[in-house]
């Protein structure tokens, strides 16, 4: 469960980027706070606070379950898990949501991070291609020599579509990454022909679809999708922490497990309907009815009681290796990625 800072100049980039956040994590993080300020204060950073992979992070403020805990939660934002990851390694909050499969690449580094909670079972990520380009490319053979859309290097987003490279045929260096974020950076970027392609999550998928600017190639937000694309179910967003802090705090841990397990639970028997209906208002972008279908065609890939998958950790460690020198020469100890303590108490 322990990895080492990404790159050392993101370490930098991580630490402005967190000063700065508290205020520009637009609406969603300056209500993230529980507001009495008498609870236990956690921060916890969001690779996206209004991406629908996250949603379980701001419906548990939202449904009050924080509070109910005893704790007072303040969500931060950044627009890639990378950068989130490198808030949490830089001790400047004291979780992360994000992708479970950075805490085996951050173990290669020597650091320590664990999955606490497991909120997914697929990536809930789609493989887009611009409407341009949609001839060109039909399946992830066709990548080489292509412009493909990552949220940013060294981001989960650049982790799959590596592997679907690889997988495919194409080496990483037959194509070009391109970070372009998410939401109107990815759409304008897709529009411009600034990528050809590229991979990224709901909302933002809606809004292509609707604007007719794009075609989906491969789509995971299911465990069916994940299991055509990647071979196996693929754990992906998810609360990890730092395995000295999590040991050291277990108390705390305890309570952020059963809030979120409560949110995972009550998702499971609402509509997406009612759970857009919780969510703020600023996330539907003024079109409601898009955003519940965004979130519709998100849920199959929610866990239901936060417990990692069955071979999951498995299949994550199978598509790193494709691609990632630091999986392939290291032993990693996929036990230490992530614990099911909290999950099975909170049940």
């Amino acid at each position: 469960m322990r990895k080492s800072a990404r790159y050392s100049t993101l370490a930098a980039a991580g630490l402005l980027a967190v000063s700065s956040l508290t205020a520009c994590a637009n609406d969603a993080a300056s209500t993230a706070s529980t507001g009495d300020g008498k609870g236990t204060k956690v921060k916890i950073m969001v690779g996206g606070l209004d991406k629908v992979i996250y949603l379980p992070a701001m419906l548990t403020q939202r449904l009050g379950y924080f509070d109910a805990e005893g704790l007072d939660v303040e969500l931060l934002t950044e627009p890639a898990g990378v950068q989130a990851e490198t808030a949490l390694v830089a001790g400047q909050v004291q979780g992360t949501v994000g992708f479970y499969d950075h805490t085996l690449d951050l173990q290669t580094k020597g650091k320590a991070v664990e999955s606490v909670v497991q909120f997914s079972r697929a990536p809930g990520e789609v493989e887009i291609v611009s409407t341009k380009a949609a001839g060109d490319i039909t399946s992830p053979k066709d990548f080489k020599g292509k412009k493909l859309g990552i949220t940013s290097l060294g981001s989960s987003t650049d982790f799959l579509t590596k592997y679907l490279a690889v997988k495919n045929g194409v080496k990483v260096s037959d194509f070009s990454p391109v970070a372009v974020g998410a939401g109107a950076t990815f759409i304008s970027a897709l529009q411009q022909g600034s990528i050809d392609g590229g991979m990224t999550t709901d909302p933002t998928v809606a809004t292509i679809l609707d604007k007719k600017a794009g075609k989906v190639l491969l789509d995971m937000r299911t465990p069916e999708g994940s299991q055509k694309a990647l071979g196996g179910p693929y754990p992906s967003s998810s609360l990890y922490m730092q395995t000295d802090w999590v040991n050291g705090h277990k108390d705390t841990v305890q309570k952020l497990v059963n809030a979120f397990v409560k949110t995972l639970k009550w998702m499971s028997t609402h509509s997406a309907a009612e759970i857009a209906a919780k969510m703020p208002a600023d996330y539907s972008q003024g079109d409601k009815a898009l955003y519940t279908q965004s979130i519709e065609s998100t849920l199959p890939m929610f866990t239901d009681d936060g417990v990692m998958p069955e071979n999951g950790p498995e299949t994550v460690e199978k598509v790193l290796k494709a691609f990632n020198p630091n999986i392939q020469k290291a032993d990693v100890d996929l036990s230490k990625t992530f614990t099911t303590e909290f999950v099975e108490a909170a049940k």
